[in-house]
């Protein structure tokens, strides 16, 4: 079934990326691993899955273990997608390749420190919070900009991009303001200093909703449902 879904997904995202002008090949396909079984998560990356997101640090840290004895992990990598507290910075640094959900500058200050620690460059994504939901983690988008200049400042952080989760709604051309909404902090904040620099990751776009993301300019879509099937 895996196989069926990620075929599926592709013919969608190409079909996206024709009728837009985009590359299929610009769009990078995180499988969100959150709950799913050791079994499904080797399937996905035998299907040739390069990217796996979880919510987690200590779920990552066991699918990462039990999966290191029987997949070549060389390829893969993890990251970070879940709220995380600044007393799993440490953890998370050793295991992720990319932490997408660096919501506060307390949280960079922190994963910075830690990554020091180790000599390592660690790739971030900022959170925005879209939808200002307070049940939502994230930087508001009118501080995006002052926060995202602080962070910059820390040698041990590198900041590829930004993420967001647009709220739940009943139809997915809803969150088309959400995503352009991204977007276009995007276009406020990336002043590349160089012209090899770039341009800042949009981390948008879920099983629901992914086609009206990639439509808005989305780089990197996180989808659980809609290659691994309902959660039992």
């Amino acid at each position: 079934m895996i196989k069926q879904n990620l075929s599926a997904i592709k013919a969608k995202i190409a079909s996206v990326c024709a009728r837009t002008g985009r590359n299929p090949q610009e769009i990078t396909l995180v499988a969100v691993s959150k709950g799913r079984s050791i079994d499904s998560l080797r399937e996905v990356i035998e299907a040739g899955i390069t990217d796996i997101g979880e919510n987690k640090v200590q779920e990552a840290l066991h699918k990462y273990n039990m999966l290191h004895a029987t997949c070549n992990l060389q390829r893969v990598r993890w990251h970070m997608l879940g709220h995380l507290q600044t007393n799993k910075a440490k953890e998370a640094v050793k295991l992720f390749d990319l932490i997408q959900s660096v919501d506060s500058l307390r949280l960079a200050a922190e994963i910075n420190r830690q990554s020091g620690k180790l000599k390592k460059i660690q790739d971030i994504l900022v959170e925005v919070n879209l939808s200002a939901e307070s049940s939502k983690f994230g930087i508001k988008p009118e501080q995006a900009e002052e926060v995202i200049r602080e962070m910059s400042e820390f040698k041990n952080l590198n900041i590829k991009g930004l993420m967001g989760i647009a709220p739940i709604v009943d139809l997915p051309k809803k969150t088309r303001p959400y995503f352009r909404m991204l977007k276009k902090l995007r276009g406020v904040i990336h002043q590349p200093p160089a012209a090899s620099r770039q341009p800042l990751i949009l981390s948008m776009g879920m099983s629901s909703d992914f086609e009206i993301a990639i439509e808005e300019g989305a780089d990197m879509l996180r989808l659980g449902r809609a290659i691994f099937g309902a959660l039992n």
